[in-house]
């Protein structure tokens, strides 16, 4: 008897299989609705499995039983040499019968002996066919469990591995630079197991690119006296309004003392501008256009917590404007604390992005402060630029309205985004 299981998505399904493979003649034993393994089975439809079982044919099983016999039954050359029952026959003493009834007895006791042999082996065919059937049973059923665990493993870590794909997906689809993201994966699935949960190595990855964003620096006050804070950047970014955001956070909200200064001369309006938000706070302005300018504004005003400058951005591919930047910003070393922040549109294409870098970074140490985070759906420009030039992010802006759309940057709101979570 051949006993044997068959899957399909409907019983009709698994019958048919068992039809081609065994024919026609199978008798359904067992029908089960079987659960596919994994994590997103349950989005998948149950298979049915069938259990048939099939008589052998017939001239098969004779044949089997004959060798089997021929097997099992001992030689009468063996017999006669070890002085069994033939030798007895033989020696019998003659009851006067007529010749060869000696010889029909013994044909007799052979066929008697015979047939319980045949018998014996029938019983011994049977009881190996079933102990066969439990062993080729539990031999698949243990297959199929070490395949439903190694399944479920390849599951698991494809499962992860696809997992993995989607955050690599969700980066580069904010603007994440390929070669950054190649690298967090990489540092990430360098710890990842093929059991780990999503939620795990997705933590990983989020603590992974908050560590890369490093700590936020804002301004901080001087340890003593007076600090001079510079603005630079290419025009256009949004330079004065954000330093009037912070003026604004200073003078009304920090109740410190604040001076305003410009050096651009080359637009009249942006200096106009920072002149009218000056006057609404009622803090000092002063443009100025030389170095020693900048120097007696540092005397007039040195008993002010802050003095922010504004600079005229421009070109960065300008060789005589970067000079004179260059000359601004190195006028009072040595004399005042300072710090100098790089102001960036968060709209502005990663390849300008690094050039303008390239170009401050010539002159001077600065942090970075990025704005109209609110003109753009892609923040990915935020971590390339702070992985290229290793500069601490400060500020970000999200409108027009001073002083409200300005924040210290947070790194969690902008990783939570940047792996494809929604917007706050």
């Amino acid at each position: 008897m051949i006993i044997k299981k068959f899957q399909g998505r409907t019983e009709a399904d698994a019958a048919e299989a068992a039809k081609k493979e065994l024919g026609s003649n199978i008798v359904i034993m067992n029908v089960r609705n079987v659960k596919r393994k994994g994590m997103f089975s349950f989005l998948l439809p149950q298979i049915v499995e069938v259990t048939v079982a099939l008589e052998e044919e017939p001239d098969r099983v004779t044949a089997v039983a004959a060798r089997t016999e021929e097997r099992q039954m001992p030689p009468v050359s063996g017999l006669a040499r070890n002085g069994t029952q033939t030798e007895g026959v033989k020696n019998q003493p003659d009851s006067g019968s007529p010749a060869g009834v000696g010889n029909k007895q013994s044909d007799f006791f052979d066929q008697g002996d015979k047939q319980g042999d045949s018998s014996a082996i029938e019983e011994k065919l049977d009881s190996l066919q079933t102990l066969l059937e439990q062993q080729l049973q539990k031999s698949d059923e243990n297959k199929e469990e070490v395949k439903e665990k190694e399944s479920e493993k390849e599951e698991e870590a494809s499962e992860l591995e696809r997992f993995m794909k989607l955050l690599y997906s969700a980066m580069l689809d904010n603007e994440v630079g390929e070669f950054y993201a190649n690298q967090i994966i990489d540092e990430i699935e360098k710890n990842n197991k093929p059991n780990m949960p999503f939620d795990y190595a997705l933590t990983n990855t989020y603590q992974k690119m908050i560590l890369k964003f490093g700590k936020p620096a804002g301004i901080v006050p001087a340890e003593k006296g007076t600090k001079m804070v510079y603005f630079v950047g290419p025009t256009g970014v949004g330079k004065t309004t954000t330093i009037a955001k912070i003026a604004s956070k200073f003078s009304v909200e920090g109740k410190k003392k604040v001076a305003l200064l410009t050096t651009d001369t080359y637009r009249i309006a942006a200096a106009e501008q920072l002149r009218t938000y000056a006057n609404i706070l009622e803090v000092p302005f002063r443009v100025v256009y030389s170095t020693d300018e900048v120097e007696q504004a540092l005397l007039d005003f040195k008993g002010y917590d802050f003095i922010l400058v504004d600079t005229a951005g421009h070109s960065h591919q300008n060789e005589a404007q970067r000079e004179a930047m260059n000359a601004f910003l190195h006028a009072v070393d040595g004399r005042v604390e300072k710090e100098v922040f790089l102001v960036l549109s968060a709209t502005t294409k990663y390849r300008d992005l690094i050039s303008i870098a390239d170009t401050y970074s010539a002159m001077t140490d600065y942090k970075l402060i990025f704005t109209k985070l609110d003109e753009t759906t892609t923040l990915g420009n935020l971590l390339n630029l702070k992985l290229y030039t290793g500069a601490s992010l400060s500020y970000v802006t999200c409108g027009q309205n001073v002083p409200d759309d300005i924040e210290v940057f947070n790194p969690q709101k902008t990783v939570k985004q940047l792996l494809g979570g929604r917007k706050d």
